[in-house]
């Protein structure tokens, strides 16, 4: 299991991208959903996560390993999350992201 340790310091360390991602969805920011971010789930620690609506979302930089993320995605769609990867191109468009997030909190609405 990660410790809160691990993901203060993944908070402190965290890149660029995944900063701007964060301005974008903390304090409600988005349709007023409550966003984590690095938070402990599992082994895992996800980049963002709404646990209300049971949905993670990843920041994926240059350095992803998608045999990896795709265990990792697995596990976490046993445990009834859905996972929303997004690269640094894509979150350059945040409109289309937000666009996106809020796509998937309407269909778990659904």
């Amino acid at each position: 299991m990660p410790s809160p340790r691990r993901a203060r310091a993944l908070r402190q360390a965290a890149p660029a991208t995944e900063r701007r991602l964060w301005s974008l969805l903390r304090n409600r920011r988005l349709d007023g959903l409550k966003f984590r971010r690095q938070a402990p789930i599992g082994v895992y620690v996800v980049d963002f996560l709404c646990l209300r609506h049971r949905l993670v979302i990843e920041a994926d930089g240059p350095f992803h390993d998608p045999e990896r993320d795709t265990v990792r995605d697995a596990w976490l769609a046993a445990q009834g999350f859905r996972v929303l990867r997004f690269t640094n191109r894509e979150v350059d468009v945040a409109e289309r992201v937000l666009d996106q997030i809020l796509q998937a909190v309407e269909a778990r609405r659904s």
